[in-house]
């Protein structure tokens, strides 16, 4: 059974796609970026927005029974150079323990506003093997 969770992202809709999929043991996460959906906004800072865009993550893992301690993989598509240094300094934190195979990749945004996305792939029961 493949189970779907939904940010209510305008994307989602118009793109057609959902936030997460479940198929077994496996979740795959969007490509997510750093709008903060409490606000409706989209902050300037990069490490703001990757610390949003790892909340998003951690929801959507959650709604699927995961978390972000399950993360096998995580692709980073940074929209410049320059960002590098606050976004590590924004996902550091949470992967360091995890260590998960990662990928950065510097990549144009869809929007001005947007400086970074975050994809991941977690294998539910990963954290605590």
């Amino acid at each position: 059974m493949v189970q779907r969770v939904s940010t209510g992202s305008p994307f989602e809709a118009t793109f057609g796609y959902c936030r997460a999929v479940r198929h077994e043991d496996s979740v795959y996460v969007s490509g997510t970026t750093g709008y903060d959906y409490g606000t409706m906004t989209m902050p300037e800072d990069v490490g703001t927005q990757a610390a949003n865009a790892l909340r998003t993550i951690a929801g959507a893992l959650s709604d699927l029974g995961s978390d972000i301690s399950d993360v096998v993989r995580v692709t980073y598509y940074v929209g410049d150079r320059a960002y590098v240094s606050d976004v590590v300094a924004a996902v550091g934190p949470v992967f360091k323990d995890i260590r998960p195979a990662a990928t950065m990749v510097i990549a144009q945004m869809i929007e001005e506003a947007m400086k970074i996305e975050i994809e991941v792939t977690a294998r539910i029961g990963a954290g605590k093997s």
